[in-house]
């Protein structure tokens, strides 16, 4: 099986190194579709690989080429396809390749196309920028970079991933480290130290631990000063992309062979060992993520049988054993349809004149979740225009693989309502089925017929208008990597040939990440949001003045980041809220204001602005911090709390037509306890700071966010964290709302029952461990064996820090301190463990800064709050 495996990629490579033949020679060698070889080759009928022989031909066409080849940049593809030839049963091919292996150096065999770089604030062609690309983070190939050595331990870390790959599901994020430590040396760095568990904390192994953490994060900064990091997890956010670029054509265009090695390296790394995919890296098998990594795996060119140990098979397996497409659950169903791979008959309608109901109306999306909203944009445009992709030979493949029917008689309008029991998170209620029933058999045929059918052209237009105005506003990066890819084919069925599609295409990379599993899809990056944490990590242990470079170099990026402009023109006509003064999750080209990014993101101005210039630079004009009070105080909703994006617009009940089966919480914009403590913090120092802006407005808006925290503690002290993992994370934005008024142990009940309930988690070892599976059951749950996660751990002792709890009994912050110093590696950074974000309560999201971040910050307020006290 591993002979056939790697056969297959000499064969992919031959495919390459022939098209690099035709650009020597000057002309054009085109493959049929669906053959691997071009097209004087394809027809032949003696390959041992399945398709046409090539030998004899190519020892003809490359004549004397074996010398150009090896000189041509292409050195992998060289060796590749003189190794196909030395396959070959003719002396005269066999003859050819000898003599040109001869001629090649050795050293470049060493996989030299193997390595990629990450680029910062860099632009290109089509893209556009409101402050020079600050922030923007892409990867690209790079044949030329890397030694020998680095080459080797590229591979190195990449085969040790597989190896353990079912042990160990996250990637650590290590050809990022390896580049970035390169590019920016460090300060040399002390030995690690180790506290033994009868030894008492001592102020200088916390000190020390805390100079090798900040000297080995900094050297991890880039050089616009955000911290490049991982945003990904999901297995679903890839592969619509290559079903949107084989539909529209693009796929050669935008994947390089080396693009599609490392996508198709990392479903495979991820598939579980039942053969099916998670929803994300950690999860159970289900079908929506069965269904489309395998599907990609065959748009990329996988074949049936292709795959170490049989993983195509296996996975194929697992869909058929499990019902077949038809269990997909809804988003699935609607990307199959668009590929050809299903019917719209068997999906539930998505009208896009819903677009044309009165604002006022309850379900009128403008009232909706932006995220929802802006999935449903494009997916109602398509929908209504009924759009499928071509049919061509490979489609017409999958609809026989992955079906226990034939798909001529396959039930449709059951499937509209089936979905697998592995994805069913959500179940519809029988209300909301009733709707999409009443959409189905009546309002559907009726806007089909004249003259209603003038309504849905009227709707279309509305819809793409609103496609535009994001993309627009959003320089083509949409809000996230789901509607990226919705909104691209959008534009493109509009018209293949508009200037949004090719800014669409300009955009793709920004969504990349590189690690050593693979490429993969990120939500569109947290530069802003790590940034903010970071900061405020390193200026806690009160070592600024050691690391001032770093932090002048991250106070740039804050002050580059503030969205400067509300959206363009009637915003509010377009459901769009303001942002000038906020800051996003990412940069400033995306646009999007966020409650607790723009709290976080003044909060660091803030204290910037409390330091010498001398250190860190000028602080933001005063201005600019009022902007980001009024985009705060302007989200804050009736009973306190505050929303992630928007002010609440809609009616809870409304979540009864959520119609996503693996999400909760997903139509409306609700309140969240870590943006209303993010808020709290924000106001509280800007009112310190500046305490006669809008100081009734701010009192009255700090008091009611307390109250909102105080009225959704659990009975058991904690509160549930909707965008980390769980209980420990929403506890600890909670404590530190809270502690920013002065509540702590003492004198507030709240914070008591709090600290009360993070020790009763506290593990034998003195750590916090916490699984995703809280979040999706809601009740918390160990990480399995008990292990602790240092993040979780951070979290937990900053909560006990800020609550007070060290006044009452310092033992257990110091168990959890030991912990933490005793889990730092060798070169400072710190292990890689479980995912910590999720989103949704049903699906994880890896923040990779998260193990650098948050033991710096605990272990900073630690020296400076309980040993310095």
């Amino acid at each position: 099986m591993k002979i056939q495996y790697y056969l297959k990629r000499m064969v992919e490579d031959f495919q390459h190194a022939t098209a690099t033949c035709a650009t020597i020679q000057g002309r054009p060698l085109c493959c049929d579709e669906g053959s691997r070889l071009p097209t004087p080759w394809a027809t032949s009928s003696r390959s041992p690989f399945g398709r046409g022989d090539p030998l004899v031909e190519a020892a003809t066409a490359f004549g004397d080429l074996g010398s150009q080849l090896a000189t041509a940049s292409q050195p992998r593809v060289f060796v590749a396809t003189a190794t196909l030839l030395l396959f070959g049963a003719h002396k005269s091919a066999r003859t050819l390749a000898s003599a040109a292996l001869d001629t090649f150096q050795i050293n470049n065999i060493q996989e030299s196309e193997r390595m990629w770089k990450l680029k910062i604030a860099e632009g290109g062609p089509w893209l556009t920028s409101v402050n020079n690309h600050v922030g923007r983070q892409h990867w690209e190939f790079d044949p030329d970079a890397g030694t020998l050595e680095e080459r080797a331990e590229v591979e190195r870390v990449r085969d040790e991933f597989t190896r353990n790959r079912f042990r160990v599901k996250q990637s650590a994020d290590l050809l990022m480290r390896m580049q970035l430590t390169k590019e920016n040396p460090s300060r040399p760095i002390q030995p690690p130290v180790k506290v033994e568990a009868a030894e008492d904390v001592t102020e200088e192994a916390v000190t020390t631990t805390l100079r090798r953490a900040i000297s080995f994060y900094s050297s991890i900064q880039a050089h616009d000063g955000h911290w490049p990091a991982e945003n990904a997890g999901p297995l679903f956010f890839f592969p619509p992309m290559v079903f949107a670029l084989y539909i529209t054509g693009a796929m050669n265009a935008i994947f390089s062979p080396e693009h599609r090695k490392e996508i198709k390296r990392y479903i495979y790394n991820h598939q579980n060992e039942d053969g099916g995919w998670g929803f994300h890296v950690e999860g159970h098998s289900t079908m929506f993520g069965s269904a489309l990594s395998y599907i990609a795996l065959r748009l990329l060119g996988e074949g049936l049988e292709d795959g170490e140990d049989g993983a195509m098979a296996r996975g194929r397996k697992w869909i058929l054993d499990h019902g077949g497409l038809v269990g997909t659950p809804s988003w699935g169903k609607f990307w199959l349809t668009v590929l050809g791979v299903y019917e719209w008959a068997g999906c539930n309608p998505l009208p896009p004149e819903f677009w044309l109901l009165p604002r006022k109306f309850p379900i009128h999306p403008g009232n909706m979740l932006c995220y929802c909203r802006l999935v449903y944009m494009p997916m109602s445009y398509l929908y209504g225009r009924r759009f499928i992709g071509p049919i061509t030979g490979l489609i017409l493949s999958l609809r026989q693989e992955l079906y226990t029917e034939p798909y001529n008689v396959i039930n449709w309008n059951k499937a509209r309502n089936t979905v697998a029991k592995e994805d069913l998170y959500y179940p519809h209620p029988l209300v909301q089925d009733m709707l999409w029933g009443f959409l189905h058999y009546v309002a559907e045929p009726a806007l089909k017929r004249w003259p209603f059918s003038m309504i849905r052209e009227k709707a279309l237009k509305v819809a793409i208008k609103h496609v535009h105005y994001e993309d627009e506003n959003s320089r083509y990066l949409t809000i996230g990597c789901v509607e990226k890819v919705l909104c691209l084919i959008a534009c493109w069925v509009e018209d293949p040939n508009s200037e949004a599609y090719k800014r669409h295409l300009a955009r793709i990379p920004d969504y990349y990440w590189i690690a050593e599993d693979g490429l993969k899809m990120q939500t569109f990056g947290c530069q802003m949001w790590d940034a903010a944490f970071a900061i405020q990590a390193i200026m806690s242990s009160n070592l600024t003045e050691e690391y001032a470079t770093t932090l002048r170099k991250a106070h740039d990026f804050v002050k580059a980041s503030q969205v400067r402009d509300n959206p363009s023109g009637d915003f509010e006509a377009m459901y769009r809220h303001i942002s000038k003064g906020a800051w996003t999750f990412a940069m400033q080209d995306h646009g999007w204001q966020v409650s607790d990014c723009t709290a976080e993101g003044l909060k660091t101005a803030l204290l910037f602005s409390q330091m010498s210039p001398d250190l860190v630079g000028e602080k933001i004009e005063t201005e600019r911090f009022y902007d980001a009070v009024n985009v705060i105080l302007s989200l804050q909703s009736s009973n306190g709390g505050f929303p992630a994006w928007e002010p609440q617009r809609a009616y809870e009940w409304l979540e009864k037509f959520n119609p996503t089966e693996f999400f909760e919480d997903t139509l409306i914009e609700r309140e969240y306890v870590e943006c209303t403590a993010s808020a709290i913090q924000g106001l509280a120092l800007f009112k310190k700071l500046h305490p006669k802006h809008r100081q009734k407005e701010i009192n009255n808006c700090i008091v009611r966010a307390i109250d909102y925290i105080k009225d959704t503690q659990l009975p058991d002290g904690s509160w549930y964290g909707c965008w980390g993992i769980c209980y420990t994370y929403g506890t600890w934005f909670a404590v530190e709302g809270l502690a920013a008024c002065g509540r702590n142990y003492r004198n507030c009940p709240t914070v008591r029952k709090a600290c009360e309930f993070l020790l009763s988690k506290q593990l034998p070892c003195g750590g916090w461990g916490e699984s995703y599976l809280s979040s999706q059951n809601k009740v918390y749950t160990n990480l399995e064996g008990n292990r602790p996660s240092l993040v979780q751990t951070a979290w937990a002792l900053l909560s006990l820090i800020d609550g007070g709890q060290a006044e009452i009994d310092p033992t257990p912050i110091h168990r959890g301190v030991k912990v933490l110093i005793n889990s730092q590696m060798d070169d400072g950074d710190f292990p890689q463990q479980e995912i910590t974000g999720v989103f949704m309560r049903n699906c994880t999201l890896n923040y990779s800064s998260f193990r650098n971040i948050f033991p710096i910050w605990a272990l900073g307020e630690y020296r400076r709050r309980v040993l310095f006290a």
